[in-house]
């Protein structure tokens, strides 16, 4: 399939129209369904209710298992020896005596069948870091961390794409950080995205599409095969593992048909974590928290924030979208269409480390928290993409994988808005339409008891909130680690409040219409020496 973008607004025809409604048209009637049931048929409410909450008890243990799990991988991962691995990748052998994983050899083996595979010393890595109108000490620590990592710098470029609305300020303090690193690398370069591209929607997709554009007639001109090549996008404050860019070297190589396949690390929230007021701690968690959790389901997995994909995916899908605010998920739905459905994504178990939402004041921060969940639920759009380049479009792709997909899709959209607000009220719906009726006065107590051996799961979450922090700064006394324990009391609002509610709005304007016309950025800062230093936007 060669048209893989999203349609202009004036081109969308009524079906399309249809399917960026239904995500919240069945969100809407889901919440509703407990009061209609209630009114007419109590035993039929009660069924639902007793259902849908012993559907999440069951998903919930496996969410926790998973999350043990991955969080096992994680650590194993981090601790590997990848440039050695690497280099024994490169070379066909294991020293004697050197402990590695089995399908180290497995990879080994494997590569030794195709000899024209990619290899590690053919491939170079680009860290491309989307910049706004962030200063000098967001971006440089950034630059830092990729300096920083376990593998040879000298094998990658750096991409700095900033925008030209972000002023003055920004161009100066781009071009003076490649000036300062810019030797430190194979090649470093900065891309000033202009500010009135026709049809671009103010977003990161528009910039970083630009600077990919860029790199690719330096990779022409130095003679550098794109699929020996592999892009990962990073925001401002990024903070890569020291062993990411190894790992994904090590996956990439290893891949036999790479161009196919993105790769995803692990967002984790923990850069300002201990900074942050309670209720952004426990949504920062939670997140990270999840996406250890997706981690290790494949079939669930998508681009997320940071990821990673061949120069070659890149040219073949005219890079990422500029018609988004959410680019990163996107990716994933237009490399699957452009090549008929041939496409997947490896879990890279190793972090890239992210700020939390935090702004000057409390209410601003409270604010900031919701944009910023409200974008990423906008990712509701993709449903009606989906639908049209999959059921209203010639394509190969084999029609069960095509209804799966779209249908996983779509309930992970439903499940956002709804599931919070179903779990936490509507085992109290019956017993208002029906007062005298003995089971409704039982299903709160019922649903009560099976809730509070769900929130033992909530283990799962301390555990590796706590195996996860980075260390505590100084400025902060041995109390705040009780704090960090008594925050989840926020759980059940955050999750309502936020994930729920949030969903809600971003559907309920794609009924209507009211589409997003730009990226709004998020507040984030951190607190150095007790006070709070320079605020970020991405």
């Amino acid at each position: 399939m060669t048209d893989i973008e999203i349609p202009l607004q004036k081109n969308k025809t009524k079906a399309y129209r249809f399917f960026e409604m239904l995500p919240g048209l069945l969100s809407w009637s889901l919440l509703l369904l407990p009061f209609a049931l209630s009114y007419f048929n109590v035993t039929l409410a009660i069924v639902f209710i007793l259902g849908y909450l012993l559907l999440w008890f069951v998903r919930s243990i496996g969410i926790d298992i998973r999350a043990f799990q991955g969080y096992k991988i994680m650590k194993l991962h981090k601790n590997l020896d990848w440039k050695a691995m690497l280099i024994e990748l490169q070379s066909g052998n294991v020293p004697d005596g050197a402990e590695r994983p089995k399908w180290h050899y497995s990879n080994i083996e494997r590569l030794a069948k195709y000899p024209n595979a990619n290899r590690p010393d053919d491939l170079y890595q680009v860290a491309l870091v989307a910049v706004y109108n962030e200063s000098k000490d967001v971006v440089e620590p950034t630059i830092k961390s990729i300096l920083d990592s376990n593998y040879d710098p000298k094998k990658v470029i750096l991409v700095i794409a900033f925008e030209e609305r972000g002023g003055l300020r920004t161009e100066k303090v781009t071009n003076e950080l490649i000036k300062k690193y810019g030797d430190k690398f194979y090649h470093a370069m900065a891309v000033k995205h202009p500010s009135n591209i026709p049809n671009e929607i103010i977003g990161k997709g528009g910039n970083i599409t630009y600077a990919a554009k860029e790199l690719r007639k330096f990779l022409e001109n130095k003679k550098i095969d794109p699929i020996k090549v592999v892009v990962t996008t990073l925001d401002a404050d990024n903070r890569p593992d020291r062993n990411y860019f190894a790992a994904l070297a090590y996956t990439y190589v290893s891949c036999i048909d790479p161009t196919h396949i993105s790769f995803q690390p692990i967002p984790m929230y923990t850069n300002n974590i201990w900074d942050v007021p309670a209720p952004m701690r426990v949504i920062a968690t939670g997140n990270s928290f999840w996406n250890v959790v997706l981690s290790l389901r494949p079939h669930m997995l998508r681009n997320f924030s940071s990821h990673a994909q061949s120069m070659k995916s890149l040219i073949d899908t005219d890079y990422w979208s500029t018609r988004t605010i959410v680019e990163d998920g996107h990716q994933f739905w237009r490399t699957y269409f452009r090549y008929d459905g041939n496409h997947k994504v490896y879990p890279i178990y190793t972090p890239i480390y992210q700020d939390a939402v935090f702004s000057d004041t409390y209410t601003k921060t409270l604010k900031a928290q919701f944009i910023q969940l409200r974008r990423w639920t906008y990712g509701a759009s993709d449903v009606s993409y989906f639908a049209q380049k999959a059921f209203l479009t010639d394509n190969k792709i084999p029609k069960l994988d095509k209804i799966f997909k779209f249908m996983r899709l779509l309930e992970g959209h439903v499940t956002w808005a709804v599931a919070p607000i179903l779990l936490a009220f509507s085992a109290f719906i019956p017993i208002l339409f029906n007062p005298q009726n003995y089971a409704a006065n039982e299903l709160p107590l019922l649903v009560s008891r099976i809730q509070t051996v769900a929130l033992a799961g909530i283990i799962a979450t301390l555990f590796i909130s706590f195996k996860t922090l980075p260390p505590k700064p100084a400025h902060y006394k041995a109390h705040r680690n009780i704090f960090m324990v008594l925050q989840w009391v926020y759980l059940p609002v955050t999750t309502i409040v936020y994930s729920s509610l949030s969903a809600f709005y971003s559907q309920t304007r794609l009924i209507f219409g009211m589409y997003y016309d730009k990226f709004d950025v998020t507040d984030k800062a951190v607190v150095v020496n007790g006070k709070q230093g320079t605020k970020r936007e991405s």
